[in-house]
């Protein structure tokens, strides 16, 4: 066992790690508006002054488990108006695609414990473009791509600086800083330098009033005073830099216009001292903040490093050995990732993987929200709500959240999603089973996890409702963690089985519109799918039936099914819950073939697919044949259970044989049930083989879902004709749109009307996989449609998972088509072997779109890498 897989067994190893936010302002747990306007209370520009109540932002930032203490860098290149303490970025309403981070920066390596990290970030030299980004984005429509830090030019004459941000970890509670800061221009370049420490600010609220200081009394050290903090020491090697203090609390009079005169040293206190010349630090030297200020001139092509060390000890030499420590766990990382990737075949993919792994663990975050304080306020922080109006997440005052949790992206979804989460674990669980276990454990807690049974959605509206997937993600996670560990990891799947009965029972009681198996749900996190806004109230009792809230529900049901069939193997009691989930699946099978008085099912024969069908108040019901990804949803209601599992349940093959053979009309919807496959299995799919072939033609269709770079969201014969449906006088237009969004629909920010979305391609990949293991070679459809050549169902899958990972690795031509083919990233010798792992991507060109650093669900292509489903 190599010595990074021995941390993973001490829980001390995660005391420490990259948990601070990049972004805190504009979130919903800081706004304390009157109107609910979050992201116009908090904004990046009076970040530097506020003092947040729910959690801390940085650079490359570092925290405990409960953020009591926190680090992070920033720098100043003496032409910016205000010190680089957060990374820069558009709010909601200033981008024409909504919210949008603009810099630039690489998430490098990281291991499970922390134990080693790397990122860099591009810092240009002269003036960063900020007003520039603002109006030009500003003047953009939401037809035309967004303006980024590239496109300003900042960087066309290497006028910037490479910092490179290494930590290492020489004890649990030991943690060695090195910053590497490349100048790449061809002139000499001045740089301030200031790694910054702070406490969060949890005394100014009315619960206790204890904090924590910083002081120094000697060159090079600060001390760091905090009854619950293990770290004591903050060390510079460079000691003649400056020790300079000030409070974490807000700037009254800047951002209200009320002087306090209570402190005087506020939060902006070291950016003010340093920008402006203000007596804003403290004299005295101390405070709840504090930087070691070091001001130098890296020459032209040439580099500069800085140590820094955090250390419970007080040491004679604090940096002695620094440059081993630091090499010896570089080793272990290479060690730990040598035997993750054996089976990866080449350096392109494994470094493409490795910085997936890298992404997912740079964006764990300190996340903490507390409804019931946050809708009532606090002793000494008033909460003006407007109950009468719009205030979010009054039925969710029982959440109390306050853990280390995987985010989606840190700057631009810098909250949890439940269904995101869901799909981080699985790579997760390669390389850290017990971490991805624990998450998916999280949510299901009382803590998190509605007394009715609903999980949180999203911070925005933790009432939304996202694609019931997490019962899926614990299976293949428990799966994945056995094959690791060489045995089964029951409790954690007995623990989360009975917490999701909760939830199943939540979907059944509230999205089955009318008790008959066919659901609803709305939004299901696919934002813009539908001809109309799929959340909205519609007239006289009219409403949607969903193809794919129907399908996920099916689906469910069979994750539960397996789950329980799993758990039969080791106590017969889950056999009777097994053969509940069979029975409730096959209704919902039955409900998706029939339904409604004219029998109008979810399937239409004419066009081979599954479409969303309106119900209408006199009973009638409208197709609304418009072909997307919902209708590829039914592919991952597939099961394959092996004849071997069966004998050992022979009180559930008895009630499957008497459901079977009593109950025609549901035997018909198994597809394949009474024959065995290869290796006698037995298939359950809503997909018998002839509408299996009809959906996959169309999805193989170039001309339709097939793209070079995976499966689009949106078929694209809507580019040329447009679907056109009227609901209540109001006509919506939906065009094949393959990037950024052309509406406002949910914010804007996302689009599922053309480009691909890894989630939903790695649940096909896998459905293919399925369907292969139960017809072998048998089994072939054309691919791509009309081109004649027949493939077997895993041909088809490993081809879209090559698509998939095309999109990062490098082409004949040294291209990668994340880059949309900008020259600088894909050739540039500092840039074109780094990864950004977007949110979605281009459904013609695969050039990255939406949040830039969204590892979570796109690092399911480090999976994908593997190439094998466990």
């Amino acid at each position: 066992m190599n010595v990074e897989k021995q941390r993973l067994q001490d829980p001390n190893w995660r005391n420490w790690g990259p948990y601070v936010s990049n972004r805190q302002w504009g979130n919903v747990r800081e706004d304390y508006s009157h109107n609910g306007d979050a992201w116009n209370f908090t904004t990046h520009d009076n970040a530097e002054s506020y003092a947040y109540r729910w959690g801390e932002e940085g650079i490359a930032g570092l925290s405990d488990t409960k953020q009591l203490f926190c680090f992070s860098m920033a720098f100043w290149n003496k032409n910016d108006k205000q010190v680089k303490e957060r990374f820069f970025g558009l709010s909601n309403p200033q981008g024409n695609h909504g919210e949008d981070i603009k810099e630039i920066f690489y998430y490098l390596d990281n291991t499970p414990t922390h134990s080693y990290m790397k990122m860099v970030y591009k810092y240009p030299i002269n003036a960063f473009p900020y007003e520039n980004l603002i109006e030009e984005n500003a003047r953009r429509s939401n037809l035309e791509q967004e303006y980024e830090i590239i496109d300003t030019g900042i960087f066309d004459n290497d006028e910037y600086f490479d910092i490179f941000i290494e930590y290492c970890k020489s004890d649990t509670n030991d943690i060695l800083v090195r910053i590497n800061i490349c100048n790449r221009s061809h002139n000499d370049a001045p740089l301030f330098v200031m790694p910054t420490v702070w406490f969060r600010n949890n005394w100014k609220w009315g619960y206790n009033e204890y904090q924590g200081q910083f002081d120094t009394h000697e060159n090079g050290c600060i001390n760091i005073h905090h009854d619950s903090v293990e770290i004591k020491k903050f060390y510079s090697k460079n000691k003649n830099a400056e020790a300079v203090f000030c409070n974490n609390e807000t700037n009254y009079s800047r951002i209200y216009g009320n002087p306090h005169v209570d402190n005087a040293y506020y939060k902006d206190g070291i950016n003010n001292y340093i920008i402006h010349q203000h007596k804003t630090t403290n004299p005295e030297k101390k405070g709840s903040k504090a930087a070691f200020v070091i001001e130098t001139i890296i020459p032209a092509k040439s580099s500069e490093i800085f140590e820094f060390r955090l250390s419970p000890h007080e040491l004679d030499d604090a940096f002695f050995g620094f440059d081993e420590i630091f090499e010896g766990r570089i080793t272990e990382a290479d060690s730990f990732y040598e035997t993750i990737q054996q089976d990866v075949p080449n350096e392109d993919e494994k470094n493409v993987q490795r910085q997936a792994f890298a992404g997912l663990l740079w964006n764990k975050q300190f996340y903490h929200y507390n409804i019931g304080k946050w809708l009532k306020g606090d002793p000494n922080n008033n909460a003006p709500r407007d109950f009468n109006n719009h205030v979010r997440n009054t039925e969710w005052e029982h959440l109390h959240n306050k853990d280390i949790i995987s985010m989606p992206d840190k700057w631009e979804y810098p909250w949890y999603a439940t269904w995101d989460l869901a799909f981080h674990c699985v790579p997760f669980a390669i390389i850290d089973g017990d971490f991805a276990k624990n998450q998916l454990l999280l949510l299901t807690k009382e803590w998190y996890m509605h007394p009715n049974g609903q999980m949180p959605a999203y911070e925005w509206n933790l009432s939304d409702v996202n694609p019931p997937v997490h019962a899926w993600s614990c299976f293949r996670v428990f799966k994945i963690d056995e094959k690791n560990n060489g045995k089964p990891d029951l409790l954690f799947l007995e623990k989360v089985f009975q917490k999701l009965l909760l939830n199943f029972t939540w979907w059944v009681n509230r999205k089955d519109k009318n008790g008959k198996n066919i659901f609803g749900g709305g939004f299901l996190g696919l934002d813009n799918i539908g001809a109309f806004d799929r959340n909205m109230e519609l007239h006289d009792g009219e409403h949607l039936e969903q193809a794919d809230g129907t399908s996920w529900m099916a689906m469910y049901a069979l994750n539960m099914m397996r789950i329980a069939m799993e758990l039969a193997q080791y106590y017969q009691v889950y056999e009777d819950m097994a053969i509940k989930f069979f029975e409730h699946y096959l209704y919902i099978a039955e409900a998706m073939e029939n339904m409604g008085n004219d029998k109008t099912g979810l399937w239409n024969e004419e066009d081979g697919f599954f479409y969303d069908v309106l119900q209408l108040a006199n009973g009638e019901s409208v197709t609304l044949r418009l072909r997307s990804i919902v209708g590829l949803i039914p592919l991952f209601a597939v099961e394959i259970i092996d004849h071997h599992i069966l004998e050992k349940m022979p009180n559930f093959k008895k009630r499957m044989d008497w459901v079977l053979k009593n109950k025609p009309e549901l035997a018909n919807l198994v597809s394949h049930w009474e024959e065995e496959g290869s290796g006698r299995k037995h298939l359950m799919s809503i997909l018998r083989k002839n509408r299996l072939k009809k959906v996959l033609s169309r999805m193989l269709d170039e001309k339709e879902f097939l793209s070079q770079y995976g499966i689009r969201a949106m078929s694209k014969v809507y580019e040329e004709n447009p679907f056109v449906f009227s609901v209540h006088g109001v006509e919506n237009i939906v065009r094949y749109t393959p990037a950024e969004s052309d509406s406002r629909m949910f914010g804007g920010n996302s689009n599922w009307r053309g480009p691909i979305w890894f989630p939903i391609n790695f649940l096909i990949v896998e459905s293919l996989q399925r369907f292969h293991f139960y017809y072998g070679n048998s089994f072939t459809v054309e691919m791509p449609t009309g081109s004649g050549s027949k493939k077997n169902l895993d041909v088809v899958a490993h081809n879209i998972s090559n698509r998939l990972c095309s999109i990062f690795l490098k082409d004949e031509n040294g291209q990668r088509a994340f880059n949309g083919g900008n020259q600088k990233f894909n050739h540039d010798e500092f840039f074109k072997d780094y990864i950004t792992f977007y949110e979605y991507f281009h459904g013609d060109n695969g050039r990255g779109v939406g949040a830039s650093h969204q590892t979570g669900w796109t690092a399911t292509v480090a999976k994908l890498m593997k190439h094998r489903i466990a």
